[in-house]
């Protein structure tokens, strides 16, 4: 599991990662290396001055410069189940003479198929199955962990919408080190069970991709409200108690559609005591559209936020969440 230092493996959204682990290598997930970057949007601008169009997504161009400006082995693109951009990239990447491997989620939920692609990702490394059982038992304390650190924010009310999303969503990589991350997070959890619990006047859901605003929960927590649910920064902490690695990527919601996200919205929605839902769009993203599914099933009040480029909350935005936070504590 430790990796050899050798190499580090970008890749563009959560993949089996246990895969990358086992063969010693890094991995990196290049979203959070972006929106972590000190300057987030000069990426965004080198991306337009080597040729992306104004008009394509923050993300996508953002990936594109930490693929070129980091120390990187290859990149894992995700072709079906993430993006629709994710194809361009992967080209423009190669005209760098970056090293990229397509990995595809079925959109059928097709056992076999996932597997297949699994185990493709498994030979490139000449990993075997062994191995990557190994590195599977020693990412499930990692993993209960997180779900601990989940239960705490929204039932016992310990834990920020901020913190909560912070460790949720560098689950997907563990930040390079699952070693290091565990005990950030244990020591984490320790000092949480020692807090007063929250007691604010309107419980949100955060549902969508991880906002490219970078103090979106800070301003919710200003304005009297908590994020309890993350979605889909949950969903890559892959909180399931499985161990079988095509079995835990079926189960991963993400990738399938927002009809195959619906169910376990719906569920933690209900057992989170839940007042109103944010659903977080980003600008140029095929995922607009599929705010009308969300709004057609889930009953709750719901406020659709859209995000271009990294920085804080705009104004119009924030008005808008004040305006929202405001109606459900009335």
């Amino acid at each position: 599991m430790k990796s050899d230092g050798k190499g580090k493996i970008g890749f563009t959204t959560t993949i089996p990662v246990e895969i990358i682990l086992a063969a010693g290598k890094t991995p990196v997930d290049l979203n959070n290396i972006f929106i972590n970057d000190s300057h987030p949007g000069k990426m965004l601008d080198r991306a337009e001055q080597a040729g992306y169009p104004r008009n394509t997504c923050g993300w996508i161009k953002g990936l594109y410069s930490v693929a070129r400006e980091n120390d990187l082995e290859a990149v894992i693109s995700v072709m079906q189940g993430d993006c629709s951009n994710t194809l361009a990239l992967m080209e423009t990447l190669q005209l760098c003479r970056m090293p990229v491997l397509p990995f595809a989620f079925p959109f059928d939920r097709d056992y076999q198929a996932l597997q297949g692609q699994i185990h493709k990702l498994m030979d490139f490394w000449g990993v075997g199955p062994q191995q990557v059982k190994e590195v599977c038992n020693q990412l499930a304390g990692i993993r209960a962990l997180c779900r601990q650190m989940d239960r705490l924010t929204w039932e016992d009310n310990l834990v920020s919408g901020a913190e909560n999303h912070y460790f949720l969503v560098s689950s997907s990589d563990f930040d390079g080190s699952p070693e290091s991350y565990r005990s950030e997070l244990e020591i984490f959890l320790r000092q949480a069970r020692t807090r007063e619990p929250w007691r604010e006047k309107v419980r949100l859901a955060f549902i969508g991709v991880p906002p490219i605003f970078t103090d979106l929960y800070q301003v919710t927590e200003d304005l009297g409200a908590r994020v309890v649910f993350n979605e889909v920064q949950r969903q890559f902490s892959m909180p399931f108690d499985i161990t079988d690695i095509t079995s835990q990527y079926l189960a991963y919601t993400y990738p399938y559609g927002a009809f195959a996200r619906l169910q376990d919205i719906q569920e933690q929605l209900s057992l989170r005591g839940v007042d109103g839902v944010i659903h977080y769009t980003q600008t140029f993203c095929f995922r607009q559209i599929e705010d009308m599914v969300f709004r057609e099933y889930i009953k709750l009040p719901m406020l659709t936020l859209e995000g271009d480029r990294p920085g804080p909350v705009d104004a119009r935005t924030r008005m808008r969440l004040e305006a929202f936070i405001n109606m459900l504590a009335g």
